[in-house]
Parts: structure tokens; C-alpha cells; sequence
């Protein structure tokens, strides 16, 4: 054991009699750690905010739509040609056996509202639908109300409002009852939404508002018409994504093979799509980290090569006095470790504050997984190690009289 802390000792003394030229080795297994940490805190953070999202669709909800996320093998001409859903589309899904309601819905962003007083950036999101669309995406009213039926069906200028929307064109005063203006037309504020925070840096449904689909196409014409399904319980859910499925391809009049024109969006796809995204942001993290970490071991290397040559007096007489190799050996192992340890942890303090930086910046709930933290350690300890043994044996096997003659 005093063996142990001896050797700790001599490490830790070497590294902060030098320490200048000891973090200038260090920087590559710096940035690989913080890379690792920053990253996996960052992915956490997205993933708990897709999860607390997960309920924009509702319950046992899911959505059929003409475009996917992301064109993905298909060329811009060939997603033009796909048919566009229709009303009657939407008529012949509400009857499906396993279908509870579903909502017609379209949306134009980049727009701006504007009272005689005050008026909003062009960053509005306008989101039109049927009466059900409250129900079919999960949007909570906090003051007012939704439109009505009636009012659907008459096409009425009425709109529920976002809370960033309201702060802007009526900051201190109840927005129920106000009137703003959109592409010229008049709208009364009958509701407002439910406050629901920033989304990397966006507003969502803090800077949207809602109007009838039927006051939409007049001032906006048709957009890409989408509809949006409830199935009657979370266990007839997949029952409701094929019955639609099938009725669509039948619809569309594909052949049996023939691969869907449409594409269907659920919380499940919606979380295999991030998945499939935060693996490809982890592998490409880990690469630059690899690619640090191995900077960093030849670093350490070269370092360790230098002490064992502007040491090697000490060495000699060490070993004359009876220093056995093992000792040499680990001492110099320890120092290669504690070198590059030390860099990992100041990598995991560094991508930690870059991490809670995220978080104040963006509003993202960022999270770093105990598992990362752990992860770059072991491997900055494991590049010290295996990049520092090479030194150290060299140390160990010098003759001491040999050694001893050298000025």
C-alpha cells in the first residue's frame, strides 16, 4: 500500500513540476472526452424532450400524410407525383371499424400576425384543421375555447392563439375577445393554448395558432392536406394503422407489391426516426473521440519517452540502490495513467459545462448519462496505459550503471 501511494506521489509530482508542457499532451484526450460527454448529454436531452413531445399526436393516435420526414431514397419528382389526400379521403378512415375520430389538418409557416398597435415576427406557425384536430393532436386549451362545429362549417375568422402570441400582441391584458389581422383578414381570439415551452430554440405551439380548415384554403389555398387518426383503444392502435393502410393503397389503387404512396406517423415511428439518428450522431461522436484519444496516446508517448530520456540518472541510481523493475515499471505506468486520466477528467468537467450551457442557451433538458462520464474515464485511463507501457518498460529494463554514466 505504501508502495502505491508512493508511486501516486511521484506521478502526480511529475506531472505538476511540468505542467505546460503537461497539458499541451493532455489536449487530445481533452477534446475526446468532452466530445463523448457533450454529445451523449446533448442525445439524452433530445430524447427526453421527443419523449415529453410524444403525446403532440395524442392518444392511441397516429397520422397518414403524402410526404415522409425526410425525402430518403425517393427523388423530389417522384414524391410530386404522389396523390394528395382529400376529404373524402379523410370521410372514409372515420368509418373504418377501429377508428375512434380523425381530423383533417394542413399548416403554412413563416407568417405574421399584426394589431394597430403591435405586430409579431414572420415566424407564426398557422395550423388549420377539423374540430377534432384538439382532440386527434392533444392541444390543450388553457383560456377560451376551440372552434365549433359551427363555426367550422360556416368558415368563421376565429383562432386560438398561442401564449408567445398573446405576450407580443397583447402584453398585460386578457388576449380572449381581441382582434388581430392575417394576410389582411380580421380574427377573433376565441381560446388560448396550453404554454408548452421552446423546442431547440423554436417556439412550437407557444408561437402557433389555430383556425378552421375551411377559413385556411381561402387565404392559402391547398397545402398538403394530412389527416390524423384516433383508434379507439392503445390495443387496436396497430389494427387502425393497417385497416388505414389498406385502405389507402385500395384508395390509391396500388398493385399488391407496390410500395405505399403515403406515409404513416406515430409516436413509435417517431422514436425509431430519432433512434436511428442519435446512433449515427453517437458513432460519429465516438469516431472524432477515437480519433482525439489516439492524438492524445501519441502525445503521451512522446512525453513519456522524454522523461524516461531526461531521467534516466534517477533511473540508474534507483536501481542501484535496488529498485526492483516492477517498480520502475509501475511508476512510470502510473505516471502515463494519471497523465492522461487527469485529461479525462478535465474532457468530462469541460463537455459537463457545455452540456448545462446547451441547456440554458436552447431550453433542451440535456442529461449526462452516468455510463459516459464512467466511459471516458476508462478509456483515458486505457490510452494512458497502453500508450505509456512501451516508456515505461524501456525505463525499467535501462542497465544502472549504464544509466548512471549518462550526464
Amino acid at each position: 500500500m505504501m508502495a502505491l501511494l508512493d508511486t501516486l506521489r511521484l506521478a502526480f509530482g511529475t506531472f505538476v513540476s511540468n505542467p505546460l508542457r503537461s497539458f499541451l499532451t493532455l489536449l487530445g484526450i481533452v477534446i475526446g472526452a468532452t466530445t463523448v460527454v457533450s454529445m451523449m448529454g446533448i442525445i439524452e436531452g433530445l430524447r427526453n424532450q421527443v419523449n415529453e413531445n410524444m403525446s403532440e399526436l395524442g392518444a392511441n393516435c397516429f397520422q397518414v400524410q403524402r410526404l415522409p420526414f425526410g425525402a430518403g431514397s425517393l427523388s423530389a419528382a417522384e414524391l410530386a407525383k404522389r396523390p394528395r389526400f382529400t376529404e373524402a379521403d379523410l370521410e372514409a378512415i372515420r368509418k373504418l371499424p377501429s377508428v375512434l375520430t380523425a381530423a383533417g389538418e394542413d399548416s403554412k409557416g413563416g407568417q405574421k400576425l399584426y394589431t394597430a398597435l403591435r405586430e409579431t415576427r414572420a415566424n407564426i406557425g398557422v395550423w388549420a384543421g377539423t374540430p377534432e384536430y384538439f382532440q386527434t393532436n392533444s392541444v390543450m386549451v388553457a383560456a377560451g375555447r376551440a372552434f365549433t362545429d359551427v363555426e367550422y362549417m360556416d368558415g368563421r375568422q376565429v383562432a386560438v392563439i398561442g401564449q408567445n402570441i398573446a405576450d407580443v400582441l397583447w402584453p398585460g391584458t386578457q388576449a380572449l375577445g381581441q382582434s388581430f389581422r392575417l394576410k389582411g383578414r380580421t380574427f377573433l381570439v376565441v381560446g388560448t393554448l396550453l404554454r408548452k415551452g421552446s423546442f431547440l430554440g423554436g417556439g412550437g405551439q407557444d408561437n402557433s395558432v389555430m383556425i378552421p380548415l375551411t377559413t385556411f384554403k381561402p387565404l392559402f389555398g391547398v397545402g398538403d392536406y394530412r389527416v390524423s387518426v384516433q383508434a379507439h383503444t392503445a390495443e387496436v392502435l396497430k389494427r387502425a394503422e393497417d385497416e388505414v393502410t389498406l385502405l389507402m393503397r385500395r384508395r390509391h389503387g396500388l398493385a399488391p407489391l407496390a410500395p405505399d404512396d403515403f406515409f404513416v406517423f406515430s409516436n413509435e415511428s417517431a422514436t425509431e426516426m430519432f433512434n436511428g439518428m442519435s446512433k449515427v450522431i453517437s458513432a460519429a461522436s465516438f469516431g472524432v473521440c477515437l480519433l482525439s484519444l489516439l492524438v492524445g496516446g501519441i502525445g503521451i508517448l512522446n512525453i513519456m519517452l522524454v522523461a524516461v530520456t531526461e531521467r534516466t540518472r534517477e533511473i540508474g541510481i534507483r536501481k542501484a540502490l535496488g529498485a526492483k523493475k516492477r517498480r520502475i515499471l509501475a511508476q512510470f505506468a502510473t505516471e502515463a495513467v494519471v497523465l492522461s486520466l487527469t485529461g479525462g477528467a478535465l474532457g468530462v468537467a469541460l463537455g459537463i459545462g457545455a452540456s448545462h450551457l446547451v441547456r440554458w442557451v436552447i431550453g433542451l433538458p440535456t442529461e449526462v448519462p452516468a455510463w459516459a462520464v464512467w466511459l471516458s474515464l476508462a478509456m483515458s485511463s486505457g490510452v494512458g496505459l497502453g500508450f505509456g507501457i512501451y516508456p515505461a518498460a524501456r525505463a525499467a529494463k535501462l542497465d544502472p550503471v549504464e544509466a548512471m554514466r549518462t550526464e
